[in-house]
């Protein structure tokens, strides 16, 4: 089911009635911001997984667990 433009435009008037032509740029910035924050942690995340693996040998948990 994708939205043509026809579909987009209507969505973008109802949010400008909705929020106003000032809150929208708002809106935007700020998930933006949520999204980069987001995306930092996940990276982070998995950057710390990977060093504990490397500790392990490259093995997740589960499988050192079974080795030991």
């Amino acid at each position: 089911m994708a939205l043509g433009t026809v579909e987009i435009g209507i969505l973008a008037i109802i949010a400008i009635f909705l929020f106003g032509a000032n809150k929208i740029p708002q809106l935007a910035r700020s998930v933006g911001l949520a999204k980069g924050e987001y995306q930092k942690a996940l990276s982070e995340s998995s950057a710390n997984e990977a060093m504990s693996d490397m500790d392990r040998g490259g093995m997740t948990e589960s499988v050192a667990s079974e080795q030991e």
